[in-house]
């Protein structure tokens, strides 16, 4: 038969065990993600972009963009720093422009300093016929915290895509 103390201590054993399991299954566990997580955030920083250009033109869309930041456009050379991609923006200045997009999917990196979006875009202006015209897209941009806390477009891309067949939801 088992003293008292034998039997406690072999109940704490089994207890600090029981506790280490569930203690490394939580920490396997990705966290849920809320609405109002760092993806939210994104998302809201995403849309901020786009009425800034509507309203400001290139300098309120260009505001959302890292000084160092890199621009993949579809057919032409890379461009490097937020004053090249600057000059060629102006056609946000453009009343008779208008880009629209919306985010398809947003991720946060783990770490919290780094996110992606992808989604579809459309441009819409005046063609040279006087007609107006859209153009359907699809875009990658990738987000990196700032030393200050905000957030900020370092890499963006996008390229042409066939008309959507449906209105997303």
């Amino acid at each position: 038969m088992k003293s008292p103390v034998q039997s406690l201590s072999r109940f704490l054993s089994v207890a600090a065990l029981l506790s280490l399991a569930a203690s490394l299954s939580a920490q396997q566990q990705p966290p849920p993600k809320s609405p109002a997580g760092p993806a939210a955030k994104i998302r809201a920083l995403e849309k901020a972009m786009m009425v800034a250009g509507e309203e400001k033109g290139s300098a309120g869309y260009l505001s959302f963009y890292a000084d160092d930041a890199v621009e993949l456009p579809d057919g032409a050379n890379v461009l490097q720093g937020k004053a090249a991609i600057a000059k060629t923006m102006g056609f946000l200045d453009d009343k008779n422009n208008r880009l629209t997009w919306a985010p398809q999917y947003v991720d946060v990196a783990a770490s919290g300093d780094l996110a992606y979006t992808y989604g579809t875009y459309e441009f819409h202006s005046v063609g040279k016929d006087g007609k107006p015209t859209v153009e359907y897209c699809k875009y990658a941009t990738v987000w990196k915290k700032q030393k200050n806390g905000q957030w900020k477009v370092v890499l963006d891309t996008g390229n042409p895509s066939p008309a959507p067949s449906a209105k997303p939801l």
